[in-house]
């Protein structure tokens, strides 16, 4: 399936292809978060609900929880890419998918959003 091919969905992979995250659409807007996890990352965030994505992984991911171990930050286990986050408590239903793992031409079309969750005064 081609990462654009609106029909299907979209496509978002890590490098080594192992872990594939198929939305149910294109991203209107991302997030540019400066948190100190984020900006480490590199990562821009897309929201969606869980039934907005599908996730399919050859291998199981590793995980990482931080701040409260509300959520679990995921990455390929082999290739290291983070792939998305996702909410422990079942009752949450938003998850984060790294948007970088877009085709160009499709993050291209996405709003960014600036979130100075780092606090520092960057994002006005």
């Amino acid at each position: 399936m081609a990462q654009s091919d609106e029909e299907e969905g979209i496509s978002a992979t890590c490098h080594c292809g192992a872990v594939t995250l198929r939305l149910s659409r294109a991203p209107a807007e991302v997030t540019h978060c400066n948190c100190s996890l984020c900006r480490r990352y590199g990562t821009l965030w897309a929201y969606y609900t869980k039934a907005e994505v599908t996730i399919l992984s050859a291998q199981p991911t590793d995980t990482y929880a931080w701040n409260g171990r509300h959520i679990d930050f995921h990455r390929c286990a082999h290739c290291g890419c983070v792939t998305h986050w996702y909410p422990r408590a079942e009752s949450r239903d938003r998850l984060g998918i790294n948007a970088r793992l877009l085709e160009p031409a499709v993050l291209d079309r996405a709003r960014v959003k600036q979130a100075d969750s780092g606090g520092t005064g960057l994002f006005h």
